[in-house]
């Protein structure tokens, strides 16, 4: 049995390496992303290790990613203080401000986006491995007001080389800064698409900190023999109320906790499409396997009338398939490190630059993708193996393999019952006021795909006869045979066209929601938004007050209302908050109100959304304690409002409280009104003239401002349409191996055609129009199905602002035609392989 199973392999390569290589995409999409994720962890573990033996910082800067910054300092006295201790070898001031970017020679802002723009203190101060964190690779360090220096991959990028006169932009007082480049550096851990700006110390106080003598933190270095817990331990105990020494090691640890949840994020969100890789692949596999049992019907039923008994057929079906899943998972997991690249390749297009990080490859990632691999393979696999040691060898050696009714019957009544569930489900979660709706939307589309798979043996067949009718009247017996060929095989065709069915589900579910998003965002600015301008960072950074201060004084303006998002908690629940001017946002921004008003913002109270009183449980009046950047407080609800696309912040906090807290005095947007009468183009003029020489921050009318709200709703289906790509690859795949296989099942049959008079054009046109059926019936089913699915994705996620449905018609019906032409792609090597068959040949096979 092994040898008739090598032999079988052996003469069945090309079909099988087709099946396999549904499991090489799937498996390359696991394995890519565990390296990619392991890398970037790699490259962060070699930032945040970079500090020092013991820090000492003002006890709200926990390093945490939810904390946000702080504006509060260590003044220069305690540094002094804590130097004096019995076992401290050394104790350095440092300055940081993640809001200091380059401008490159041509005027284009570096970085941003999601890495940080540093901007530092120099000094030599050991890290916790004794080394300081950069080294000189050019010049020298900066040793006066007007000198910087900056990371080797930031001068680069910007076109800078030692000598050069830099341009920075900041969001501290001073916007902009100019400053001979000195010197180059090497950060000992990688930048990881950071920007480094070091300053010798009392240029950085001047900058940051209005020139007090105050540090954003301090690095402390032992003395030999003390370790660095006990230095903590004694430093602490030195220090005044509102500061705190923790060991670098748990610095290190608080900053790759958050790390990590953003990672795991990242590795969540790509394994996801690889689950959808695997899962139509393994119907290209079940159909693969199905066809290649009836075709070796004979010789199974030789097998069986020579002693072979029906487990022994299985595990020979299954050995097949064992092999097809290691040779798939081991290419898979070679070509995960070419994906790895790429998908390096795409996050640096963002800011997230790890061209200096070598790509990082753990074990586990080997066990995870041959464990997928294998067991997919070997589940989908299973069926095909079982069917085929259930054969007699009397009814399989007959030239006609039935399905039984049955199982078709079967399929029908589970998928019947499935249905009821995914539209009970999905109309739950679409229709009633439940919690985590989208939920109950995504288990109910989820029933609903898998009944239509499970029915599409009969769901299918309106859409074959309808294509049917056009292909007799339109082609003739060449249409009509097409016809009979795509309903031959009810089951082998659903199969085929399921998995094209499941990705153009998904495509068309995401075209919907993404429309009804961005319909959504215009309704709600033309709707909810009375500002003519908005102020904002072009990379998503808080900017200079100075620029909101010099705005206000433009001729014809009338109002202008910062606005700085950061995050708060309320009863222990995080959401994103907005601290603002009362008086100045009610001009700039109309507010529905459910409860209280916004005249009742003041300092020591707040304002929640709609949804997030529901979910705390609140009203108005309701005492609720507060965490704004690590200072805890109690505060009181002092109204409830609808959030909008001007306004989508949960929470809103008066400047006042984001100040008394600590918060960076650097706004996030402003919103202008102009002067009623003034003339628009001088207006826009004067702020333009403002921000002229600030590439970061840009001036938004009320349809750019708009665009920019749509911009990342296109960005992300950008991505998810590139991702699913994968899946429908497969399902081409599914489509050319169940053709190429149904060529050699009917060869002849295709001589016998060939013989009466079929031409070879013919013929390929018969297997064009079955694949062209096959696609269709696939873009038909799936195309509604995700017409249905956006819908109530749309409904369920209306009262978080996405409250208007847009159907993307054009959209959709150009997912049906590219369907066809992929039909019409797909079925070009079959159509070449039965036209060169030889007639008499093919009418003598067995």
């Amino acid at each position: 049995m092994l040898k008739a199973s090598w032999k079988s392999l052996l003469g069945r390569k090309l079909r099988l390496f087709m099946s396999a290589f549904a499991i090489i995409l799937g498996v390359s999409f696991v394995s890519g992303s565990f390296i990619f994720t392991d890398t970037l962890s790699k490259a962060f573990d070699g930032i945040v290790n970079t500090v020092g033996e013991v820090v000492v910082r003002p006890d709200t800067a926990s390093s945490d990613f939810d904390s946000g910054p702080t504006s509060k300092t260590v003044p220069g006295s305690l540094v002094q203080t804590i130097a004096g201790l019995p076992d401290v070898a050394r104790a350095d001031g440092n300055v940081t401000d993640p809001t200091t970017f380059v401008v490159s020679k041509k005027g284009k802002l570096i970085g941003g986006g999601g890495p940080p723009g540093l901007g530092l203190s120099w000094n030599d101060a050991p890290t916790t491995g004794g080394d300081p964190p950069a080294t000189i690779a050019e010049g020298r360090w900066p040793q006066k007001t007007g000198e910087i220096v900056l990371d080797t991959g930031t001068a680069r990028r910007a076109d800078y080389v030692v000598g050069d006169t830099v341009t920075l932009v900041t969001s501290g007082a001073q916007p902009k800064v100019t400053a001979t480049l000195v010197g180059l550096a090497e950060f000992k851990g990688g930048t990881v698409g950071a920007t480094l700006t070091f300053f010798d110390t009392k240029s950085a106080q001047d900058l940051y900190f209005g020139g007090k003598d105050e540090f954003s933190d301090v690095w402390v270095t032992a003395k030999d023999g003390t370790s660095a817990e006990d230095l903590a331990a004694k430093v602490q105990a030195s220090l005044p109320k509102g500061f705190e020494a923790v060991t670098g090691a748990s610095v290190a640890k608080e900053q790759a906790t958050g790390i990590n949840q953003a990672l795991s994020f990242i590795n969540i969100f790509l394994l996801v499409f690889a689950g959808i890789a695997l899962f139509v692949g393994s119907f290209l596999i079940i159909n693969t396997f199905s066809i290649l049992v009836a075709q070796r019907s004979r010789e199974l039923a030789m097998l069986r009338a020579l002693g072979a008994g029906r487990r022994q057929v299985t595990r020979s079906v299954l050995f097949e398939a064992f092999v097809v899943g290691l040779v798939g998972s081991t290419i898979g997991l070679g070509m995960g490190f070419l994906l790895a690249l790429g998908i390096q390749a795409l996050f640096a297009q963002f800011g997230l630059d790890l061209s200096g990080s070598p790509l990082v490859f753990q074990p586990s990632t080997a066990l995870i993708a041959y464990a997928v691999g294998m067991v997919v393979t070997m589940l989908a696999a299973y069926l095909p193996a079982r069917r085929a040691g259930k054969m007699p060898p009397v009814a399989a050696m007959r030239d006609d393999i039935a399905l039984p009714e049955a199982t078709l019957h079967r399929r029908i009544w589970i998928g019947s019952v499935l249905f009821v569930i995914g539209l009970w489900n999905t109309f739950l979660g679409a229709f009633t006021p439940i919690d985590h709706s989208s939920y109950w939307v995504g288990t109910g589309v989820f029933a609903l795909v898998m009944a239509a798979i499970l029915t599409s043996p009969l769901v299918g067949r309106p859409v074959i006869r309808l294509l049917g009718a056009v292909y007799r009247r339109v082609f003739g017996a060449v249409g009509v045979m097409a016809e009979q060929n795509a309903t031959r095989n009810p089951r082998r065709t659903a199969a085929t066209a399921s998995a094209l069915m499941i990705g153009l589900t998904l495509v068309a579910m995401m075209s919907v929601f993404g429309a009804s998003a961005k319909a959504s965002v215009d309704k709600s600015i033309n709707e909810n938004f009375a500002a003519d301008y908005v102020v904002s960072n072009a990379i998503g950074q808080p900017f200079s007050t100075a620029v909101t201060r010099e705005v206000a004084a433009v001729p014809g303006v009338a109002v202008v209302s910062p606005m700085r998002y950061l995050g708060v908690s309320v009863n222990d629940d995080r959401g994103f908050a907005a601290a603002v001017d009362p008086a100045a946002l009610g001009q700039a921004v109309p507010i529905d109100f459910t409860s209280g008003s916004l005249a009742a913002l003041k300092p020591g109270t707040v304002l929640l959304s709609e949804e997030r009183a529901t979910e705390l449980g609140v009203n108005v009046g309701t005492k609720v304690d507060t965490d704004i950047s690590g200072t805890k407080g109690t505060a009181t609800v002092a109204g409830i409002y609808t959030s909008t696309a001007a306004l989508p912040n949960s929470i809103i906090v008066t400047l006042a409280d984001a100040d008394a807290a600590g918060v960076p005095k650097q706004d996030s947007a402003a919103f202008v009104v102009r002067s009623p009468g003034a003339d628009a183009k001088a207006v826009e003029a004067g702020i333009e003239k403002v921000i002229a020489d600030l590439p970061s921050v840009t001036l938004k009318n009320q349809d750019e401002f708009a665009a920019e709200q749509r911009a990342p709703i296109d960005q992300l289906l950008y991505i998810i349409y590139a991702l699913l790509g994968l899946a429908v690859v497969i399902a081409v795949l599914g489509i050319i191996n169940t053709l190429a296989l149904s060529v050699i099942e009917r060869t002849r049959e295709i001589g016998l055609l060939r013989a009466v008079g079929l031409s070879r054009r013919q013929l390929r046109s018969m297997l064009r129009l079955e694949s062209v059926a096959i696609a269709l019936l696939g873009a038909v089913l799936g195309v509604a199905l995700g017409l249905a699915a956006g819908w109530a994705l749309q409904r369920s996620l209306a009262d978080d602002g996405i409250d208007v449905l847009s159907i993307p018609g054009g959209q959709l019906a150009i997912f049906v035609v590219l369907a066809g032409v992929v039909g019409v792609l797909a079925a070009l090597w079959p159509g070449r392989r039965a036209a060169r068959l030889d007639v008499l040949k093919a009418i003598t096979t067995e």
